[in-house]
């Protein structure tokens, strides 16, 4: 008999229980990879990124950005859509073992108490302008360029929704 498949919101986990499922995933020798964003509004982009992320290990755990911090990001009227729900959203996807929420507005804090082995990007970056690339490069974490050429981008698509155009 198969186990039963793990609920989204089981997979969203709290500072601690990112911390426990690192150390599980390096205790059964698993490569993990840390990719992160906003994650307002998933899109296919958002689907090659995650994909193409869990192809550079064994193991994926997702950073999603606390609306908070996305507020800062991305300005007033942002998110869309809450981070409890984005973190819900992005734990349903098969690519995806692990969610956990960070209120930075760089992933930095999550690499240092994480220490994946890869940290993913999306295509929208180069190696060169990956924002926590000192960091990485410090703590010997390899940067990869993942997913499809962005084609997509939540922005885009809420800002024809608010126009009409959509």
């Amino acid at each position: 008999m198969s186990a039963a498949p793990m609920i989204a919101r089981e997979k969203v986990l709290d500072a601690e229980g990112a911390r426990r499922f690192a150390e599980r995933c390096r205790a059964e020798g698993r490569r993990l990879v840390l990719a992160n964003g906003c994650f307002d509004l998933l899109h296919g982009g958002h689907v090659s990124y995650l994909e193409g992320a869990r192809a550079e290990g064994d193991a994926l755990l997702v950073g999603v950005n606390s609306d908070a911090s996305e507020r800062a990001i991305k300005g007033e009227g942002r998110p869309i859509v809450p981070q409890a729900e984005r973190a819900e959203l992005v734990a349903g996807m098969e690519a995806v073992d692990a969610v956990a929420i960070f209120d930075e507005p760089t992933c930095e804090r999550l690499l240092r108490e994480l220490r994946p082995d890869v940290h993913a990007k999306g295509t929208d970056y180069t190696k060169e302008t990956v924002p926590e690339r000192e960091i990485a490069g410090e703590l010997g974490i390899r940067v990869a360029i993942v997913g499809a050429a962005k084609e997509h981008d939540s922005k885009r698509i809420i800002g024809g929704i608010r126009e009409g155009t959509s």
